[in-house]
């Protein structure tokens, strides 16, 4: 604690009045979860079936939480202080880059360490009910949440050196922590069911990555891997724990060994216009790169037709521009026919209903990870870089600025979407009866790309800093996407069928595994009342999003 950046990244982190109200708002959250589940007149029956409840919903709450709050400071650490250029000051100053890199490893932990110390008293009262053990669940609970906090901290530190501004390395601290909690999980059930004991025990490996395994053991819940598929009783949470500190062990050394003077001292080609190339080497290039996906090729006048704002997201935006939508086209298309491939390969067992909710949640995935990344700086970078004020200047409107900026967003959502078809239309080869339900589906998914990014833009509005708008946006769309699936976990249990019914109708991924008729969810049937609450949520969010353009727009 000696350290001089532990005591400015912590002190400077608890000083700031959003993190204030974050830990009001976290009391509050906690203090609803427990009257939700607290037993009627202070009774609790014998089994110790009520205290397991109101832990197991208290675990996800805590877990939530702080996979939410721990990535977002030590994203955004290294590199806004080498965007307003102290980090080199810092590198200047008789500390070693071992020491800076704890400094800020311990002063990122700071903040969520005092969120789990907050759960303290829920987490006694839920003791108090009896039927918890407090060796084995709420020990162990906390091991895993500071690992996760550990895991976190560390990934985004080194995510924060490599980037170049606050808000790509909080987009991609957040895609890659999203891919070591759910999507490591895929393999694993692919291959559970085949006879290749080295495949099933990588995909094992593979899965204990995540943190979801650990704690569903820790309360007693089935997993991917309960059953003969461990050997041992705590053989998932040592897995996790390995898996976790070798995680963060790779992600400080990497970070220390980048961490120095020659972070500065890049130098890059800055390469040559295809259009003042020989003539040889234009048609090589227009041949390989089919000519308008070239990245060195010289930009076309705007036309007069054309939105001005549009062309310039295009042009200024990375996966705006064609070479990069293309990669990432192409990655979509292969990650939908590997999945259709694989689960059909994988086991006899797959039918059309499993195609299916793995293509839904594929696609709804990609949507709620992409979408707030490109929508979220749509009007808050402007401010922040300080460009808006060109933009005040032009006599566009603010309507036309909003258009533009959709539109810049829409299609990039339109082709990824595009490029997941193939594997529906793999589904329809299977079963050519799920045709209805397919296009319902893709229904809902359209709109559902248009309510998050109708959402994102309109948080965008309110915000002048570009890392507090997409913190801000991927919260409010996992809570609304994945924060009401925690209702759907418990019905029966935890929450009447009733209730679980009426909270799920505002989720639009439920919407969606219900018209395909994904496992636990085949009793439901809200995809219309789920498209209504989206298009008055877009309705207004476009109202919010022309109001503030509009201000912004007006004279100071």
């Amino acid at each position: 604690m000696n350290n001089p950046i532990v005591r400015r990244e912590l002190i400077g982190t608890l000083r700031k009045p959003n993190v204030a109200a974050l830990q009001v708002a976290w009391m509050a959250v906690l203090a609803v979860v427990m009257i939700l589940r607290w037993p009627v007149n202070g009774h609790v029956n014998l089994a110790g079936t009520q205290a397991q409840q109101v832990l197991s919903l208290l675990s996800w709450t805590i877990l939530v939480g702080v996979m939410l709050v721990a990535p977002a400071f030590p994203a955004a650490s290294v590199v806004a202080e080498k965007r307003s250029g102290t980090l080199a000051l810092l590198l200047n100053s008789p500390l070693s880059t071992a020491a800076i890199f704890r400094g800020k490893l311990i002063g990122a932990l700071g903040l969520p360490l005092l969120l789990m110390l907050l759960t303290i008293p829920a987490m006694t009262a839920c003791f108090a009910m009896g039927g918890v053990s407090l060796l084995h669940q709420v020990l162990l609970l906390y091991l895993v949440f500071i690992l996760v906090a550990l895991e976190s901290a560390a990934v985004g530190l080194y995510v924060s050196i490599r980037a170049n501004n606050v808000d790509s390395a909080i987009r991609l601290t957040y895609a890659v922590l999203f891919v070591l909690d759910l999507l490591v999980l895929i393999p694993y059930r692919l291959v559970a069911n085949t006879q290749i004991p080295s495949l099933v025990n990588l995909g094992r490996w593979l899965a204990s990555f995540s943190s979801l395994p650990a704690i569903l053991h820790i309360l007693g819940t089935n997993s991917i891997h309960a059953g003969n598929s461990i050997n041992g009783g705590n053989a998932v949470i040592v897995r996790f724990v390995i898996c976790s500190l070798a995680l963060s062990v790779l992600s400080g050394l990497l970070s220390i060994r980048r961490l120095g003077q020659w972070l500065f001292d890049r130098p890059r080609d800055s390469g040559k216009i295809t259009d003042d190339r020989s003539t040889k080497v234009r048609a090589y290039r227009r041949i390989m790169y089919l000519w308008f996906f070239d990245p060195q090729r010289r930009s076309g006048l705007i036309g007069p037709l054309s939105n001005p704002v549009m062309v310039k997201e295009f042009r200024t935006s990375r996966f705006g521009r064609s070479h990069w939508m293309m990669r990432l086209v192409g990655i979509c298309l292969m990650v939908s026919l590997g999945l259709m491939l694989a689960a059909a390969y994988g086991s006899i067992s797959f039918n059309p209903r499993t195609l299916g909710e793995l293509m839904v949640l594929f696609q709804v995935t990609l949507i709620v990870l992409i979408t707030p990344s490109l929508a979220s700086g749509l009007i808050s970078s402007e401010i922040q870089n300080k460009t808006w004020q060109l933009l005040r200047v032009t006599p566009l409107s603010a309507t036309t600025i909003v258009l533009g900026k959709l539109l810049s967003v829409c299609r990039t959502l339109l082709l990824l979407l595009l490029a997941t078809l193939p594997g529906y239309a793999v589904m329809l080869v299977i079963d050519k009866g799920q045709a209805d339900r397919v296009v319902t589906v893709l229904i809902t998914l359209g709109i559902i790309a248009l309510f998050c990014l109708l959402v994102s833009s309109a948080i965008s509005s309110w915000f002048r800093k570009t890392a507090q708008a997409t913190a801000v946006s991927y919260a409010l769309l996992l809570a609304i996407f994945g924060g009401t699936l925690v209702f759907w976990a418990g019905r029966g249990t935890l929450f009447s069928l009733s209730l679980v019914a009426d909270i799920l109708k505002f989720n639009p991924l439920a919407a969606a595994l219900s018209t395909i008729h994904a496992p636990g969810f085949n009793d439901y049937n809200f995809v219309r009342t789920n498209w209504c609450f989206m298009l008055v949520a877009m309705g207004i969010a476009t109202v919010i999003l022309i109001f503030r353009t509009w201000r912004l727009t007006r004279p100071e």
